[in-house]
């Protein structure tokens, strides 16, 4: 062992796992067969380029810990590290897409995928995928759009149905991918169809650029081919902000999930003693843009419980009925506060929001952020008016402006203006407020039960 080494041996770890993080940012952990190599080549050298200015910030704000500290670190191994990296990174990954290619020219590991329309974009769309199999994409069939049909074939390719049975569509055809062609679909329709509780997580969607005038203003432009599509949905962010708002969550929940993690035990042992069923509860929970993904809190509730009460609640809570409103003018309380479905021990968690520590997570997973709108869940969404929908433009957070401003006290439609203002408005130093304010929130126990 060279103890001269020893200060940039104690970097690597911190090393690995930016490398890790700002390949995973760039899209660079799966291979995309529909981005050319040029478009490739720019994403690594950004990756590696943000990469190597994160690891020399850390570098010399760690100064290889306590026993390096008057330890200066040689420029020239960070001009190596890039250099190694970059190089490294384009053999590896043009490497993996060479033998993606190959395979994908023997019509494996292709994509099955659906095409709403039956116009000439969607003519030319499906020819492309067909004659250029390493884009990675089967058309397995299309579904007619807005206008009527009774053709079995459309381009060569089986038509399945209408743009009401899309959902079902996918499920039976186990597609991944939906492309909209027909430029009459209704967004409305659109949004629904996403929506819908029949699709399994992982469904993208893409629309050719006929649609772009009725698209949200959240759209990403990819090219399969020399055919150019707009993909739904991005984050309202800037790249900068995005990284800073990622990087920000990763380190609050690093720390914070070191400091709980006695407390996370306890409060597991708690709850598995407490009644009968696991610890954990999962939910499958709206994110971003209504994608899909599993919700993780402590378990609250006894298990087997019905859950109609609760929709009934929510559907007159967004409907604006007085009736939900089990407090009374002065003190209004806008929830379910005597619910014969949770424990004692979940009363006594829900009270200081301990029970909502396992979310820390699914910031981890990428799936949620430490503040933003609350996750709404699948039957919530579905009675949503068309406004209401704003509050998902923004990965949803562990707490948020709501949380901080009233909580159940709100009404459903303030709750939601509170959303839209600060996706709206997002700065770092109000997410560092929030957090702040969000402690006293929960020792309190503030509007939780």
């Amino acid at each position: 062992w060279n103890r001269s080494f020893a200060p940039y041996a104690a970097l690597l770890p911190f090393v690995l796992i930016i490398r890790l993080i700002t390949l995973k940012y760039y899209g660079l952990c799966r291979l995309r067969g529909e981005f050319s190599f040029v478009d490739e080549s720019v994403r690594i050298f950004k990756a590696v380029a943000i990469g190597s200015l994160l690891i020399v910030s850390i570098a010399f704000l760690f100064r290889g810990g306590t026993a390096f500290r008057a330890f200066s670190y040689a420029r020239a191994v960070f001009v190596y590290d890039f250099a190694l990296a970059l190089i490294g990174y384009v053999l590896v990954h043009f490497t993996l897409r060479g033998l993606q290619i190959v395979v994908r020219g023997r019509g494996i590991n292709l994509i099955p995928t659906l095409v709403v329309g039956r116009g000439p974009e969607a003519a030319f769309c499906i020819n492309e995928m067909q004659t250029r199999r390493s884009l990675g994409y089967r058309v397995i069939g299309v579904i007619n759009g807005v206008e009527a049909g009774t053709e079995a074939e459309f381009a060569g390719v089986p038509v399945i149905g209408s743009l009401r049975d899309l959902p079902g569509a996918i499920r039976d055809s186990g597609a991944n991918e939906v492309i909209i062609t027909d430029p009459n679909v209704p967004p409305d329709t659109l949004f629904d169809v996403m929506m819908s509780g029949e699709l399994r997580r992982g469904i993208e969607f893409r629309v050719a650029p006929s649609l772009f005038n009725s698209l949200p203003h959240k759209t990403d432009i990819d090219q399969i081919g020399a055919v150019p599509m707009i993909r739904l949905f991005r984050e309202p962010l800037s790249d900068a902000a995005r990284i800073t708002k990622r990087i920000f969550d990763l380190v609050v929940t690093v720390a914070a999930l070191i400091v709980l993690t006695p407390l996370l035990i306890l409060i597991a042992l708690m709850v598995k003693f407490g009644s009968r069923g696991p610890v954990l509860y999962r939910q499958e929970r709206i994110g971003m843009d209504g994608r899909r993904f599993m919700f993780f809190k402590f378990r609250t509730m006894t298990v087997n419980n019905d859950d109609s009460s609760h929709r009934e609640y929510l559907k007159q809570y967004i409907a604006g009925e007085d009736s939900v409103n089990l407090g009374d003018e002065d003190k209004p309380v806008f929830k379910l506060t005597k619910d014969t479905r949770v424990t004692g021990i979940g009363r006594r968690l829900r009270r200081l929001s301990l029970d909502e520590l396992p979310q820390f997570f699914n910031v981890l997973r990428g799936d949620m952020s430490i503040v933003g709108p609350r996750p709404p869940i699948q039957y919530e969404v579905e009675i949503y008016e068309k406004w209401h929908r704003k509050r998902l433009d923004m990965k949803p957070g562990i707490t948020g402006l709501w949380q901080v401003s009233g909580r159940n006290r709100l009404t459903f439609d303030e709750m939601v203006r509170l959303d839209v203002f600060y996706i709206e408005n997002w700065s770092l130093m109000r997410d560092l407020k929030i957090i702040a304010l969000t402690i006293p929130v929960m020792l309190r126990g503030d509007g939780a039960q």
